[in-house]
């Protein structure tokens, strides 16, 4: 890669939330928690919360009757997708003006492909141009590939702007936990733990050999690869497309009758059927998710024997996939997924 060639990335901060105060200014500076229909119910959860909201300990996941509860005070907002898309897709038309190579992650965040010599410059007029055009702040990562520059923008949160590279990739990561890295979680942290290695460092100075016989393979070299920053570097504009469509309910109370069950399963295949048929893209596989009560997650699917977005044959694939279920419990959670072939 050459001295023009870099990476940006562009994470728009407290998306969901900082829509809503663009629609609520009364809200500003206070905190907020977006979530389900926006009632403190006991099994909906925080979608985003504000700044404000988050130095109470709210994050996203959390119950929202646990988010009530670290921050009373909080204006709770219902969810609204499409809202949130339409603001997105205005935010990617700006990103779009520059010369750049857009590359779409989701509502919030999108890779830029840049050839520039100044590429700190670049990240401010992006930053400048989406606050004056959207009302919303970005934190924009610059890195020489796609991980640095992931990595680069949480540290330029919030509203900055942060430089990652290999010439500061060891001074700036080498002493963090693995799970700083993209990709690496909390459960590999703990297996990489278990063989001595608590920091970055570490991992990109542990043994190949010893990690591909933990890891497997392919796995233990990859981790020992983002340990030393590698990452790709190749930003296209195919954009976000998703490979699958899912509905899925959270129930109040837990259900055992199968039979109401199999209503609300049927509410929902219907549902992602119009899904599918909306995003113009057949179904090549219908999943079923359970979870059980405590929290036993379980997920099956069927291949269909074409893809379809046809309402009742998705339906009926789904109730197949349901029948395979042992309902030796009762359920608080069911969802429907259909997963699109290769377009």
């Amino acid at each position: 890669m050459s001295i023009t060639d870099w990476v940006l990335h562009v994470d728009l901060d407290q998306f969901i939330a900082a829509v809503e105060i663009a629609r609520h200014p009364e809200l500003r500076g206070k905190p907020v928690i977006v979530g389900g229909t926006g009632e403190t119910k006991r099994r909906a959860v925080v979608a985003t919360a504000s700044y404000e909201a988050r130095e109470f300990g709210v994050h996203s996941g959390m119950p929202l009757r646990t988010a009530q509860k670290r921050c009373p005070d909080a204006v709770f907002l219902p969810s609204d997708p499409p809202a949130y898309q339409e603001v997105s897709e205005r935010v990617m038309a700006v990103l779009r003006r520059f010369p750049v190579v857009v590359e779409v992650l989701g509502w919030d965040e999108a890779f830029l492909g840049a050839r520039t010599e100044d590429p700190e410059a670049l990240a401010e007029s992006v930053r400048s141009a989406v606050a004056e055009e959207t009302g919303l702040a970005c934190s924009v990562g610059i890195g020489d590939n796609k991980h640095r520059a992931k990595l680069a923008t949480g540290f330029a949160k919030p509203a900055g702007t942060y430089r990652l590279t290999r010439n500061n990739w060891t001074s700036v990561m080498a002493h963090r936990s693995p799970d700083a890295l993209w990709g690496v979680g909390t459960k590999t942290t703990a297996k990489l733990a278990e063989l001595g290695i608590t920091t970055v460092g570490a991992l990109a100075a542990a043994d190949p050999a010893e990690l591909a016989a933990r890891f497997g393979p392919t796995m233990g070299p990859y981790l020992r690869a983002l340990a030393h920053g590698a990452g790709d570097r190749e930003v296209t504009a195919t954009g976000h497309v998703p490979r699958s469509r899912s509905r899925e309910t959270t129930f109040q109370e837990d259900i055992s009758d199968r039979a109401k069950l199999c209503e609300h399963l049927s509410v929902l295949a219907r549902r992602v059927a119009q899904d599918a048929e909306l995003e113009g893209r057949p179904a090549a596989r219908v999943a079923v998710k359970v979870r059980f009560a405590p929290f036993i997650t379980t997920t099956r699917s069927v291949t269909l024997p074409e893809p379809t977005n046809d309402g009742v044959t998705i339906e009926r694939a789904a109730m197949e996939v349901f029948d395979r279920f042992r309902l030796d419990r009762p359920v608080r959670l069911l969802g429907v997924r259909a997963e699109f072939g290769k377009p």
